[in-house]
């Protein structure tokens, strides 16, 4: 059974409407990222789910009570759901351990003691226990406002923009004990992003909100591999959109015929969308292609080229890259998704 089932959820702020139709189901113990750009009505949805405001119209179910429609709101202290916010938000007057068992006033001091324990060993702060939110660093303060959001053992863990405050080689070593964390603890939980590499790094399936709208939901791998439409395909990845015909099950382009991922038509026209990694370049003195631009990231570089009217950005291996001036010639290695119209 699903823990939480969003059913045609819409929401509006006077004419405008934020959130139009939202269906959306979260299995236990799973843990799903809702990705979309800045108003596209991430936050909204989250405060919904939290009880902060009132639906439009639609329903929201959580471990199959209704929690939220148009005629009943169940406050928010009633819905026994943790919230991770962006800022930690630690109470800087109380220890680590009292802010980690602030949800537990209604515990006995035995189990509140063991929980709290027991939470400091799981995000590996045990020697922070007795300290105070300002000696923590912001990594660590945000392990403790999970732990916290975690204490009461809840339906459902609320995470918005967990990671956006925090430096980008912290965010990434963050990522991976949040999500070893949330295995540990067997917890459900619905993580907010606008950033495509968090979602598709940490959650089991990744619903994709655009405009109030879900538009695709499905694993990491379906989301970046399958996107339903070109404007998915551009939001997840730095993707090239080239025109094309299709010709005896090819995609013909300039960059040559393309064999397609999707199923296609006969004499279709539309735009294939070709990722920086599909690009395989090769310095050729000869070559059609010329480097205009590279940014260097050490691992990889992206390489801008200009071949047959066409400007394109290749992946390529860091230290091997071509540098800007030099021919190549460009190939696209595998297949790649077609888009009629």
């Amino acid at each position: 059974m699903a823990t939480l089932n969003l059913r045609g959820l819409n929401k509006s702020f006077g004419a405008f409407e934020v959130l139009s139709g939202v269906n959306l189901f979260v299995e236990d113990q799973e843990l799903v990222a809702v990705l979309g750009a800045s108003g596209s009505g991430k936050s909204t949805l989250l405060r919904l789910i939290a009880g902060f405001e009132k639906p439009t119209a639609g329903t929201i179910e959580l471990a199959g009570n209704e929690i939220s429609s148009v005629n009943k709101v169940l406050v928010p202290e009633k819905r026994n759901i943790g919230i991770v916010p962006q800022d930690a938000a630690l109470f800087p007057h109380l220890s680590v351990s009292q802010n980690i068992g602030f949800g537990l006033a209604g515990w006995s001091s035995k189990a509140k003691a063991a929980r709290v324990a027991e939470l400091l060993e799981i995000v590996e702060l045990q020697e922070f226990a007795d300290s105070s939110p300002d000696k923590l660093s912001g990594g660590q303060a945000q392990r403790v406002a999970l732990a916290r959001a975690l204490a009461p053992r809840p339906a459902i863990v609320l995470m918005d923009e967990p990671f956006s405050a925090l430096d980008a080689e912290l965010r990434t070593r963050l990522r991976l004990d949040v999500k070893a964390i949330l295995q540990k603890e067997g917890a459900t939980a619905i993580l907010v992003t606008h950033d495509q590499e968090e979602a598709l790094s940490l959650a089991d399936r990744v619903a994709v909100l655009r405009s109030g709208q879900i538009v695709q939901v499905g694993s990491p791998t379906e989301i970046y591999n399958s996107p339903v439409d070109i404007g998915i395909a551009t939001f997840l990845g730095d993707s090239v959109l080239i025109d094309g015909e299709v010709k005896n099950g090819k995609v013909v382009t300039l960059l040559g015929a393309l064999s397609p991922l999707n199923k296609v038509t006969e004499g279709q026209v539309g735009r294939v969308a070709i990722r920086g990694e599909n690009f395989y370049l090769l310095p050729n003195p000869k070559g059609e292609g010329e480097v205009v631009g590279q940014v260097f990231f050490g691992h990889d570089a992206v390489v801008e080229v200009v071949t047959k009217g066409i400007k394109i950005r290749a992946r390529s291996n860091g230290p091997f890259a071509p540098e800007v001036g030099m021919r190549v010639s460009v190939w696209v290695r595998g297949s790649v998704n077609f888009y009629p119209g």
